[in-house]
């Protein structure tokens, strides 16, 4: 088992806390850094442990999609059978892997073919678990954990935890790089479901993980919140995907719903509010002209 971590700029304490519970789950850790500083290159080629960690520095950001698509060409090279991806802000519990393995390996026992294992990840700044998500017509529907050792079908799972079978990716393809950031494991996910691969979260599978900036509090609720030019990128890669044919268009129809909700709300409530409406705004309208890759 063969892990990718994808770095920027990253909290160094946070990313101790990841290497430190990932090293003994995995045979190999591959760090893809995204343009950080050289101190911190210097520090994450300096750690150490009993499992070989390799750091390829791409010296600009790239974006997460070539990142993950730069670790999957090295691990691909070793022959891996299987990757797990990983930001730099998740913890993965002490058994977090085994579980995700066993429950892709049962799976395929059965001849199920399996597009990725994901595991359930708390945020601490959140008050629950966020649910797996399957859509089902144009519903959105929210797959709770019936027990501790359920395995839930989904329709996408978040990249962070992800765990892949390499053949998988051989006929899916690697992630979209014109994405840049965000709905890249989406769009995958999507993608792999198209060619009749199925995603599934492994309930007894956990993760800490940073979701977003400070939460919004709103009628009792905490409502993740990002940056504006995660925002941008949001706004900007939902509006391109709706226009691509070959995704299904119940699910555009369910995540467009969504969209408009999350462009009411953020305007409403994100500070600064302007800020947040103009960026969302621009992210629209690149998305209809097709301007992808990075924001300049």
């Amino acid at each position: 088992m063969f892990a990718v971590v994808v770095t920027y700029h990253p909290d160094r304490e946070k990313l101790l806390r990841l290497l430190d519970s990932l090293t003994p789950q995995v045979a190999r850790v591959v760090v893809i850094d995204n343009g950080s500083s050289p101190e911190t290159l210097n520090w994450i080629a300096g750690y150490r442990s009993t499992t070989p960690l390799e750091l390829i520095a791409l010296r600009e950001n790239r974006g997460i999609a070539a990142a993950q698509n730069a670790g999957i060409a090295h691990l691909r090279s070793l022959h891996a059978e299987y990757v797990i991806l990983f930001d730099h802000d998740s913890v993965p519990a002490p058994d977090m892997v085994r579980r995700l393995w066993e429950a892709a390996e049962a799976k395929c026992a059965e001849g199920v073919a399996v597009a990725a294992m994901g595991p359930r990840y708390l945020d601490e700044r959140q008050d629950n678990p966020p649910p797996f998500i399957r859509v089902e017509g144009i519903r959105v529907e929210r797959q709770s954990c019936a027990a501790p050792d359920s395995v839930v079908e989904v329709s996408y799972l978040i990249a962070s935890g992800c765990l892949i079978p390499m053949r998988v990716l051989d006929v899916v393809g690697d992630m979209k790089e014109d994405l840049f950031i965000d709905y890249v494991d989406i769009e995958w996910g999507l993608r792999a479901r198209q060619k009749g691969f199925r995603s599934f979260g492994v309930c007894g599978a956990t993760m800490g993980h940073d979701l977003g900036d400070q939460p919004i509090r709103f009628l009792n609720r905490k409502i993740p919140l990002h940056s504006p030019l995660r925002h941008y990128y949001h706004f900007r890669n939902a509006i391109w995907l709706y226009g691509q044919s070959e995704l299904p268009l119940h699910w555009k129809i369910a995540d467009g719903w969504r969209l408009l909700l999350k462009y009411g709300f953020y305007t409403l409530f994100a500070r600064p509010r302007q800020r947040h409406w103009w960026m969302m705004t621009k992210g629209v309208c690149h998305g209809l002209a097709g301007r992808m890759g990075k924001y300049s």
